[in-house]
């Protein structure tokens, strides 16, 4: 459930002759945000599920190597400066975006093979020291997917901001994250036709030739989609020479200079805290639901992998409800503190769900949680664009896009340690109890409660950002920071 980074920066226009973008155009680059959601389900919606239910291997252990690829994120600065500079194949964005994704799609499938070979050995002789080098190696694996991953999204971004312009940079963002969505439940059909045969408690053999096969199939897919997506467009649409004198692009910011630019002021410094502490509240649970729907609820893999459309099918219906009918009426700071109590609402609502280890229910839990998620989703991203200004906009929602993604490694990290540590309180072996089986419950409803708390801190947090405040002094708060850097 694992969602990139589709926000854009803003800069100045500029005139040029080149054709506007028309929607079918937006919807055709919109495809390739399709395919990353595709390949965040494999990640967290397969492969951890595998990991942790199937193989028996520690939710920690599992949680922490699938969240390597997350703190490779300060690479993006690095592969966007790439782009800018050095043409690769004749393109500065898509030949790095072809590259990047066919990346993805290799290193997916090898580090699948190194997951197999961690589950053999501990299948074999339980967890111990001849388990550790693979799981070193699996790291290794999830950095360099990181890495790749940010090949082929960050040069993609430049993209869209090469090809658009003002007028058309909002309705970018929405499709983006329309498709994102459309992406997981498309990602769900595939998992589910290829999974289908395969039943709770399969031999390893049956689960390891399933899994294989769609992890061939779905990143192939992904390949064709990035290549569908944008072949052509930088050619045609892309406005980078004319912009090619603005010193202040997305992608020349440093992670010290973002940090340093958020914390200048006070309240950007509250801010920050703010997206922080709502960022690990929203994603702790991405690396342990669908053990929860495989354990306590007693789902096959396929039946777990519709937790994911549900939860995206409800972050769709959240993001346009919140977009067209509550921001409007409400307000943006009122929005997200909505969503943030109907998150742990439905947080309290997962937890119940297990006392009846019906997956019906569970399901019905996940779509309500996923409405929360699109509420808070678009509440963060129209009040971000409040708590900037003009001259430093992409310095700001790039350094967002930096936190966010170091936050979602560490809430992944989090979820899966809680969960281990559920289990050492409460009892209950690994993977072990029995469907619906209390122990069980308790190491998850662990997790899930400390996410509601969360979310009711994201709100006292939030009460104390004043919009107002921050728009009377961040120029001079910024423009210190930046003066201090180049001293």
């Amino acid at each position: 459930m694992s969602s990139p980074d589709v926000s854009l920066p803003s800069p100045p226009p500029a005139q040029s002759a080149r054709p506007n973008l028309s929607l079918l155009t937006m919807l055709r680059l919109g495809v390739f945000n399709m395919g990353l959601g595709i390949m965040s389900l494999l990640t967290l919606g397969v492969l951890n599920r595998v990991m942790i239910e199937e193989l028996r291997v520690p939710a920690l252990i599992a949680a922490g190597t699938i969240a390597v690829h997350q703190f490779m994120a300060p690479a993006r600065v690095w592969f966007g400066q790439m782009s800018d500079a050095r043409p690769l194949l004749g393109y500065h964005r898509s030949g790095y975006i072809w590259l990047g994704i066919g990346s993805v799609a290799v290193i997916s499938f090898l580090a699948l093979q190194v997951v197999w070979q961690i589950g053999s050995r501990t299948l074999e002789n339980g967890w111990g020291p001849a388990v550790y080098p693979w799981v070193g190696l699996l790291g290794v694996l999830f950095a360099a997917y990181g890495l790749a991953l940010s090949a082929t999204s960050t040069p993609f971004t430049a993209l869209l901001v090469d090809v658009s312009d003002e007028d058309s940079r909002s309705r970018l963002v929405s499709i983006g994250w329309a498709m994102l969505m459309v992406g997981i439940i498309t990602g769900v059909i595939i998992t589910s036709i290829v999974l289908k045969p395969i039943e709770l408690d399969a031999p390893f053999e049956q689960v390891r030739s399933a899994v294989n096969r769609l992890f061939i199939i779905a990143p192939a897919v992904v390949c064709a989609l990035a290549v569908f997506s944008t072949y052509g467009i930088e050619r045609k649409y892309s406005r980078l020479r004319e912009r090619s004198s603005l010193k202040d692009r997305e992608d020349n910011l440093t992670l010290g200079k973002a940090l340093r630019i958020l914390t200048a002021s006070r309240q950007t410094g509250l801010f920050f805290s703010f997206l922080l502490v709502l960022s690990l509240s929203l994603f702790m649970q991405d690396a342990i639901l669908e053990p929860y729907g495989g354990e306590v609820f007693g789902m096959t893999i396929a039946e777990t992998t519709q937790l994911n459309a549900a939860f995206g099918m409800g972050t769709l219906l959240g993001i346009i409800f919140t977009g067209w009918l509550v921001v409007p009426r409400i307000g943006k700071q009122r929005t997200v503190k909505l969503g943030c109590t109907w998150a742990a609402l439905c947080l309290v609502g997962l937890i119940l769900s297990g006392l009846t280890a019906s997956p019906q229910v569970l399901l019905s839990a996940v779509f309500l949680f996923g409405t929360a998620s699109g509420v808070l989703t678009l509440g963060a991203i129209v009040l971000m664009l409040d708590l900037t200004v003009a001259e430093t906009a992409g310095t700001f929602i790039g350094a967002w896009g930096l936190a966010q993604a170091i936050a979602r490694g560490s809430a992944t990290v989090l979820g899966g340690g809680l969960l281990d540590l559920g289990r050492v309180i409460f009892g209950g072996g690994q993977g072990t109890a029995a469907v619906g089986e209390p122990n069980a419950l308790l190491a998850y409803g662990l997790v899930f409660g400390l996410q509601a708390v969360g979310m009711m801190v994201a709100i006292g947090l939030l009460s104390r950002v004043d919009i107002h405040e921050f728009q009377s002094n961040a120029k001079a708060a910024i423009t210190a920071a930046l003066e201090s850097d180049m001293d």
